[in-house]
Parts: C-alpha cells; sequence; structure tokens
C-alpha cells in the first residue's frame, strides 16, 4: 500500500517521542513489521526537556511530561541518513519550534536529509510553560505556520493536531487548507495528574502531563470519524493501539495509517510485529485483500 505517495509494507507506524532517534532501533520497528517510523520532535537546538520523575504510570494509561528532550534537529538527521542507509523503511521527522520561523527553518533543514515525510508537531501539552496555548489550539496559527512550512517543504507535510482542540474538525479544515498533505491525530489527551498519596504530591516532578494508552483510544477514534468526514486528505492515526484489531478500527474509523506509541512500555518492539499478525489474521478471515479496504467504512446507523 501507499501513505502519501510512499510505499509501506504495513499501515503500523512509529509514533513520536517513544524511542530515541537511533537508527538502530528505528529500523529494529521496520523489520518487526512497521512500514513507517516517526522520529522525536526535533527542535533547532537539544533541550534537556523536564527534571524527572517525568513517566507515571495509572490504571488504563500513562501520564508524561518529557517536555520535548531530543538532541537537536543537526543530530537527529544524522540519524536519519544512517536509517535510510540501512534499511527501506520510510521516516516521518518530527519537528517542532517555538515560532513560525523556526518551524521554516527546521523544514529547511529537514530538505537537506533523506527524509521521506515532515511531520509538523503542532500540540505537545507538555510546555505551556516556555510557548504557551499549543499551536493546535489557536486557529490563526495554525495556518500561519503550515502555510509557512508548506512553501518551502520539498516534502509532503502532516500537522501533527490536539485533542483538546474545541472543533478539531475546524483545525484540521484548516491545516488542509494551508497545504497540509495529511493529518497525524491525536497527540496526548490533558493535561492530568497523578498523585502519590503517600509524599502527598503529584508523581511527576512538573505535577502534570499529558495522558496516552488504552484509555484515549475510543476518543480518538471518535475524533478521527469526524476529521475523516471533514477533511480530503489522509489521517495517520494514533491514540491508545495496542493490539492489531485496534488498529483495525482506527482505519475503519477514517485513518489510512496507525501509529503504536505508549503500547511500547508495555509489550515492547514486539507490539509491531504481533500487531501486524493480527491485522493480516482479521483481513484473511473477513474477506479483506489489501489494507486500504479499511479505511473509513464504519458503517453508521
Amino acid at each position: 500500500m501507499k501513505f502519501l505517495g510512499k510505499e509501506i509494507s504495513s499501515p503500523l507506524t512509529l509514533a513520536s517521542g517513544i524511542l530515541g532517534i537511533s537508527f538502530s532501533s528505528l529500523q529494529r520497528v521496520i523489520n518487526d513489521g512497521a512500514g513507517m517510523v516517526t522520529t522525536k520532535s526535533l527542535s533547532l537546538e537539544p533541550r534537556m526537556g523536564h527534571e524527572g520523575p517525568i513517566i507515571a504510570e495509572f490504571e488504563g494509561g500513562l501520564l508524561n511530561s518529557v517536555g520535548l528532550t531530543n538532541p537537536g534537529i543537526e543530530e537527529g538527521l544524522l540519524e536519519i541518513e544512517k536509517f535510510h542507509q540501512a534499511c527501506q523503511g520510510v521516516s516521518i521527522v518530527s519537528v517542532f519550534g517555538g515560532n513560525t520561523q523556526e518551524f521554516k527553518q527546521l523544514a529547511e533543514a529537514v530538505n537537506g536529509s533523506p527524509a521521506d515525510l515532515l511531520e509538523l508537531n503542532l500540540s505537545c501539552p507538555n510546555v505551556e510553560d516556555e510557548f504557551k496555548r499549543p499551536f493546535a489550539l489557536v486557529p490563526e496559527m495554525v495556518t500561519e505556520i503550515v502555510s509557512a512550512v508548506c512553501a518551502v517543504s520539498s516534502i509532503p507535510v502532516l500537522a501533527k493536531l490536539s485533542p483538546n482542540a474545541l472543533d478539531i474538525g475546524e483545525i484540521a479544515g484548516l491545516a488542509e487548507a494551508a497545504g497540509a498533505d495529511a493529518i497525524t491525530m491525536i497527540n496526548t489527551l490533558g493535561h492530568g495528574m497523578v498523585i502519590d498519596p503517600i509524599a502527598k504530591r503529584p508523581v511527576l516532578r512538573n505535577n502534570f502531563g499529558g495522558m496516552s494508552g488504552p484509555c484515549i483510544k475510543p476518543l480518538a477514534l471518535k475524533l478521527i470519524h469526524d476529521v475523516y468526514k471533514t477533511v480530503k486528505i489522509p489521517i495517520l492515526g494514533t491514540g491508545g493501539v495496542s493490539t492489531g484489531l485496534d488498529a483495525v478500527e482506527m482505519m475503519m474509523a477514517g485513518a489510512s495509517a496507525v501509529a503504536i506509541g505508549t503500547a511500547v512500555y508495555d509489550k515492547g518492539l514486539d507490539v509491531f510485529s504481533l500487531a501486524k499478525r493480527e491485522m493480516d489474521t482479521f483481513m484473511r478471515e473477513h474477506g479483506y485483500a489489501d489494507y486500504p479496504e479499511l479505511i473509513g467504512i464504519l458503517e453508521e446507523n
């Protein structure tokens, strides 16, 4: 099948922020059944992120406040070069800037690399202390940033949106109108908090973080379905996917490809090979010849 013109072996994708940017770990994900990998969100300069603890488990999911830790765009793109030398998988470079000009600079840097696709992280909820409201919650900023990046990018652009938007369909429509080639959704939900009752304080050093994992899958499915009916560009769906059947549901809701994130913490990288086998078994047993047949076939009363 193809996603944004790129041939992929399966619709399964590594979500941004889950692994480091080491080419060997990205290659392992491809070898285990994913068709695409997404890097951590890269900024112009290296970022230390938030002080630990930055991850807290709770029943049904995970809370994280990593703070966009990354080694910077220059080092990140070196790993992408090694990745493409080592395997045939499709790479999505995720980037995060503090303003429109930084996003443009990041896009121009990615132009000089072998990266296949560019993802604009407009929706991280854990850095509001530095950057105020996520750009994905400010309609005019979505239009401004996506337009500016699409004007300079030599590869297809995905806009990553937030479930916290009052009308995510409207935001997706603005991204499409500004030139985005696809939508990534959803980013983590929140803010949320986990409390240590003995210490009488939040578990996370930053007090709050974004929620991910199985608990957000029903919301992700609903929002993806809403956006599928609103835009004509593909959707990279993510949010609570742990199994092949989860991925099937997400494609039926309207996603053209599906990213797995938090489940890697629970099941390890084997989650990709397990999910791919489950998807293939489902398709064989129910008479589907190829993955695209699943996209948007949800029947509603």
